[in-house]
């Protein structure tokens, strides 16, 4: 049986926030355009506001094209977004921020080269940009760079030790390299800067695969409490259970994981598993044929097809 492996690849983004005693800077479009609250769609209207009333210029104005230019960049609508950030890397070439959005921007279009350069512009903008370093580190390990990787994400945490985001990114790639110490700590280190449902899940599989599995239960239940509709809690802490001998609970939980996501191939395998161990004959030959539905090749569901004496569609 196998659980599913969670990266915390994640990109963070820069949202630029310059507020002074002016009266522009108590507006509420202003403050919806470069506050850190708000949805994107907030954020999009927010900053259409600011530039529609023709009020701001130079870098304020670069501020607010930047900061819609990530509202819709979260709204995937990358090449909206790419306008903005041209815009403001035009109305201001010294602005780090733009930069730094605008190499996201190309990161999801895939052209990595783009990326890079506007991260690499970005730091020598401002050396201390922590999130253009943790950008920047996302596009090593894309490049299978893991060293590389690892010196930005560091620099991250020297500039900004409060960065949650680094501190997961690089957990991550000490997981993938089975320093588990190391992955260990940052992921503790995450979780006390920002509990998440991905820092839990992650935290959960340095602890399963070091074989403290009541520990590894209890992160993927704080997933499951953060995000009760989100399956990987819930598929991640009936695996335990089934390492644990809790066939019972194995399969409450892979009923809830399948509830949220029923296109999980191995979540219909395992639940099998735990059906046969209960002497469910007809209810794991059911789910291991649908396993093989969403995976034809999955030898783990033909091979116990086979021992129940089932016939393998």
């Amino acid at each position: 049986m196998r659980s599913h492996m969670v990266s915390s690849n994640v990109v963070a983004v820069a949202l630029f926030a310059l507020l002074s005693q002016s009266a522009a800077a108590e507006d509420a479009a202003w403050k919806g355009c470069v506050g850190l609250q708000g949805s994107p769609a907030e954020r999009v209207a927010a900053c259409s506001t600011v530039i529609e009333t023709n009020a701001e210029t130079g870098r304020r104005l670069a501020a607010a094209y930047c900061n819609r230019g990530h509202g819709l960049t979260e709204q995937r609508k990358l090449d909206e977004a790419m306008a903005d950030l041209e815009a403001a890397v035009r109305l201001d070439p010294g602005f780090a921020c733009a930069y730094n959005n605008r190499g996201r921007v190309y990161a999801f279009k895939g052209e990595g080269d783009r990326a890079l350069a506007d991260y690499d512009e970005a730091i020598r903008l401002d050396a201390k940009f922590a999130l253009a370093y943790n950008n920047r580190a996302m596009i090593w390990l894309a490049r299978r760079d893991p060293d590389r990787a690892l010196d930005d994400l560091s620099a991250a945490i020297t500039a900004d030790p409060g960065l949650a985001v680094a501190y997961g990114n690089r957990g991550h790639i000490y997981y993938q390299q089975r320093d588990m110490a190391r992955a260990l700590a940052d992921f503790d280190a995450e979780i006390a800067l920002r509990p998440n449902v991905l820092a839990y899940i992650n935290r959960g599989n340095v602890h399963r695969d070091t074989e403290q599995l009541d520990r590894a239960a209890a992160d993927y239940g704080e997933a499951i409490r953060l995000a009760p509709e989100d399956a990987r809690g819930w598929r991640n802490r009936a695996l335990i259970k089934l390492y644990q001998g809790d066939n019972k609970g194995g399969l409450a939980d892979y009923d809830k994981a399948l509830r949220y996501d029923p296109a999980d191939v191995f979540s219909w395998n395992n639940r099998a598993q735990a059906r046969m161990r209960l002497g469910d004959r007809s209810g794991a030959i059911a789910d291991f044929r649908k396993a093989l539905e969403l995976r034809p090749g999955l030898q783990t569901a033909r091979d116990s097809l086979k021992r129940l004496g089932a016939a393998v569609n």
